[in-house]
């Protein structure tokens, strides 16, 4: 048997990447920088907007002070064209139209590599928006403006971007880190009760899972957090994003392997918000999925009753629903195996070890996910009926 010869390159190289996190307020204010400051690192150029529709008719003055920003700044950047206002929620990310509306704008502009493309929004218009940047000439300069809780303290301030595809959360997508993150504290007044507070629940998911310390003060922060004019929300955003690029900057920022410890509750959130055609938002679907893998961290004996209870009862005071008729049945058990498909390998799920602390295990009992949902219903009917 003739024996065939092989031949190897073989070539390993290194990219660091870099970006920042800005925390200010009326970041469109013509005294204010820091956008122009952000930009201005080379020769004059172009820039893109992408607004949040919500956020337009929240501050029906946005596009006019965007305008009066540029041409303040004229000397460093120019608006390519009128910004392009999207809908907000996962309505842009299910229709794969608006993506192709961004990406025809940088053909129809001539935006570059050495352009910027800005997105002002929620959470899922910055998705759907880096993800538009992270393919169009294989990157272009990606600056995020987060516009709520959720999007400031978690999903904003990190490198994934993505849309959804074939009923599946965030099945198309990148990982590539913005050129920066820009949070203005005062996009956050204008936040309806529900969105203000579903950002929190990405709070209560990291601080569970590794700092027991933060989950204690959300516990004796509860009430402040509810008041708009508290600075309590300001350091829990602080904080949370902190403890986010923390866990970035560790061994695997990319996701290459199964483990996802920062998607504790995530697998039930995610097929929850699809059963419920995402009239559950992500936060209160997160809410509800760190719930549910808190009583069964109790039910496989790992956290202690009062633990369980400590977590539940926090996440009804902060005002998220425990349970809801589409968190059941064989529906709900599909979520475990999409999300190992999501993973790319074996089942990883974090549960937790005690508050402060998750572990990770590979598989789960679908009898006592069921029963655990049960607990969670119980809970929330008992907290109806006192």
């Amino acid at each position: 048997m003739k024996k065939i010869k092989h031949k190897s390159i073989e070539q390993a190289f290194q990219v660091p990447f870099r970006y920042s996190v800005f925390f200010t307020e009326n970041l469109f204010d013509t005294e204010n920088t820091l956008l122009a400051e952000t930009i201005g690192a080379g020769k004059k150029t172009k820039v893109y907007f992408v607004l949040d529709e919500g956020l337009v008719n929240a501050h029906p003055d946005l596009e006019e002070k965007i305008r009066a920003y540029a041409d303040t700044y004229k000397a460093i950047f120019t608006l390519c064209a009128s910004p392009l206002i999207v809908p907000g929620g996962e309505r842009v990310k299910n229709d794969q139209g608006i993506l192709q509306q961004v990406l025809d704008a940088t053909h129809e502009f001539g935006i570059d590599r050495h352009s910027y493309i800005v997105a002002v929004g929620g959470g899922a218009v910055l998705d759907m928006v880096g993800f538009a940047a992270a393919i169009a000439h294989r990157g272009i300069r990606h600056i995020r403006v987060p516009t709520t809780v959720l999007s400031q303290n978690d999903s904003g301030v990190g490198v994934k971007n993505g849309i959804n595809a074939f009923g599946k959360k965030n099945f198309l997508g990148t990982f590539a880190p913005p050129y920066a993150v820009i949070n203005d504290s005062t996009f956050l007044k204008t936040l309806e009760p529900r969105d203000w507070r579903s950002g929190i629940s990405e709070a209560i998911k990291v601080a569970l899972i590794k700092d027991a310390g933060f989950f204690e003060w959300i516990e004796n922060h509860a009430a402040a957090l509810m008041d708009k004019n508290h600075p309590a929300m300001d350091e829990l955003i602080y904080r949370c994003a902190q403890m986010h690029l923390d866990h970035i900057a560790g061994k695997d920022p990319f996701e290459t392997g199964s483990s996802r410890p920062l998607d504790f509750g995530h697998w039930a959130a995610h097929k929850l918000e699809h059963l419920s055609q995402y009239s559950v938002r992500h936060g209160e679907a997160v809410a509800i999925g760190i719930a549910l893998d808190t009583a069964y961290s109790h039910l496989i004996g790992m956290i202690t009753e009062s633990e369980m209870y400590r977590v539940l009862q926090l996440t009804k005071q902060l005002g998220f629903e425990l349970y809801v008729p589409d968190l059941s049945g064989d529906a709900l058990l599909a979520g475990l195996e999409e999300f190992r498909e999501h993973l790319g390998g074996e089942l990883t799920i974090t549960l937790l070890e005690k508050i402060g602390k998750g572990v990770e295990v590979h598989k789960m009992d679908k009898n006592l996910i069921l029963e655990a949902v049960e607990r969670l219903k119980s809970f929330q009917l008992e907290g109806q009926n006192a």
